[in-house]
């Protein structure tokens, strides 16, 4: 069933990438909050333009829509952490990238990551006692941070989806758009 185009009209998302980011769990996503009108910012700690792989190949480029150093996670309502192993293994080292990822966690807004984008949440303080999944190769950081585990396509804990890899994405987005409309509306009403 299609999203219609006002369910999220307004709704600013954050999606945090450094070079390296699964370039489907970027976009695809991003298609989606898009698609039910959110306006969506690629963040980076780079600057200029980032790249997204398919699988173990260098993809295309995005251009950075607000570089890190200029985010303030107070200027967003969600944010998006795709996957890829470059890429969250780059943020998670990153202490502004690390900041501004708790930021969200702190002020409970919707996180939605796929893959191993949980890395960062973990380094940011995101992780204890959630439900979630991920990469199968991130269970045992996640479970050693207090996760909660699971093995399924999405997972949805309060205002945190998570999902495991691209074959899931019908599933994460799905579940994504329909936490970020829950909260959103709860937001402005």
């Amino acid at each position: 069933m299609p999203i219609t185009s006002s369910s999220l009209d307004g709704m600013k998302v954050a999606i945090l990438v450094s070079d390296g980011f699964e370039q489907v769990e970027m976009t695809e996503p991003r298609k989606a909050l898009d698609s039910a009108g959110a306006e969506t910012q690629i963040v980076s700690p780079l600057d200029g333009s980032v790249r997204g792989w398919k699988h173990l190949d260098p993809a295309d480029t995005f251009e950075v829509d607000v570089p890190l150093k200029d985010a303030n996670a107070a200027d967003f309502d969600a944010l998006l952490l795709p996957g890829g192993v470059v890429n969250p293994d780059a943020l998670r080292i990153d202490e502004k990238a690390v900041a501004f990822v708790r930021a969200f966690v702190e002020s409970d807004k919707p996180i939605a990551a796929i893959c191993h984008g949980p890395w960062t949440l973990i380094n940011a303080g995101g992780v204890k006692d959630r439900k979630m999944t991920s990469w199968p190769s991130l269970r045992a950081d996640l479970q050693n941070a207090g996760a909660k585990w699971a093995d399924r396509d999405v997972v949805v804990d309060q205002n945190l989806v998570t999902s495991r890899k691209p074959d899931d994405l019908p599933a994460f987005n799905r579940e994504m758009t329909k936490l970020f409309e829950l909260v959103y509306e709860d937001a402005i009403h």
